[in-house]
């Protein structure tokens, strides 16, 4: 609840507003962006645009916590840098460099340590990024479950290329880079030994696909798609920029596996984490020419025009298979904790 200095919080942190949904947007909207409040912050993107000068700069940080280190198709190194390097690509910037700051639990395997250390080193190889700093810190045994990692990134936003919500007009299409909630449930089945073949995390640098997607054709915005899944940033995308989203159920990409897995653990791959995919704003005239250099990629190869910007409104809405149509809110609550 709201103090006299105007800040809002919660009584207690519950698990869930570390979902990326709606309880996590009321955390970072009423406590944090309140607090810190700056020009730069107040929009509330993937990347901080920062000025050096006569250049533009997008800088960015974040924490990965995930639970278990390792999992099908990535683990917490890989995770660390492909997260941070696509949020700046989605920012429109070319990532430059990377920090990395590690906290490791006093007993933690060094050969763990050593394997998610080379497997970032082999995603920031990848992605065309050095990791230039860090820091290292041991904690008391039972503090730090194994190990955390946090980075931070800063790329260079090209001279003319401007990306926001703010800037989506209606029409523009909405393309996503692929199937969705891959990594999410490839997490959840690794974390509780379901035993579902065929589950792999999507964990990708999206940096270079990014790039060819933005010399191919016009794109209004960007986001990557991760905690709270493709539901969430549409939701972020509507409020954004005051105009109202209609999604195609059935164009929405979602792999045979990952929608079997689903349907079995009663989740929806609309909410689902996502740690290698993207949805692209564009008006319908660079639509085609974008998704095509999107498909020429390997990881975008699966992508789709999956919806619209409709008019005014600030909402989000799902056109299903049989014609009628559903409102789409931001995650309720958290499918599932510790996910990146």
């Amino acid at each position: 609840m709201p103090g006299k200095s105007g800040l809002k919080v919660p009584a207690k942190i519950a698990l869930a507003y570390g979902s990326g949904g709606r309880l996590t947007h009321e955390l970072v909207s009423g406590l944090f962006a309140r607090a810190f409040a700056n020009k730069a912050l107040a929009e509330l993107a993937d990347s901080a645009e920062i000025k050096a000068g006569r250049e533009r700069l997008a800088f960015t940080t974040d924490g990965y916590v995930v639970s278990p280190l390792f999992f099908p198709g990535g683990d917490i190194g890989k995770l660390a840098v492909c997260g941070t390097v696509n949020d700046l690509a989605v920012k429109g910037a070319r990532p430059l460099a990377l920090s990395a700051s590690f906290i490791i639990e006093e007993g933690f395997d060094g050969e763990l340590l050593k394997k998610a250390v080379l497997s970032m080193k082999a995603a920031a190889a990848e992605a065309g990024v050095d990791i230039v700093t860090g820091d290292t810190k041991v904690v008391d045994k039972g503090k730090a479950d194994g190990l955390f990692i946090s980075t931070a990134g800063v790329g260079l936003i090209p001279a003319g290329r401007s990306l926001s919500f703010s800037g989506l007009r209606t029409g523009d299409e909405l393309i996503v880079s692929g199937p969705l909630g891959d990594h999410g449930v490839a997490v959840m089945n690794a974390r509780n030994n379901l035993g579902l073949s065929g589950l792999r995390s999507d964990c990708a640098p999206l940096n270079a696909m990014l790039e060819k997607a933005l010399s191919a054709g016009a794109v209004r915005a960007m986001r990557d798609l991760t905690r709270g899944g493709l539901a969430t940033s549409l939701n972020e995308a509507a409020a954004a920029s005051g105009l109202s989203i209609e999604l195609d159920e059935e164009k929405v990409p979602v792999s045979p596996v990952t929608a079997n897995a689903c349907a079995l653990l009663g989740l929806d791959p609309l909410y689902s984490a996502n740690e290698g995919r993207a949805m692209l704003f564009c008006p319908p005239s660079s639509s085609a020419k974008v998704l095509k250099a999107l498909r020429s990629h390997r990881y975008g190869r699966g992508a789709v025009i999956a919806g619209r910007v409709l008019g005014k409104g600030g909402d989000v809405s799902l056109r299903t298979a049989v014609g009628g149509s559903r409102l789409l809110r931001m995650l309720e609550g958290e499918q599932l904790p510790r996910i990146c």
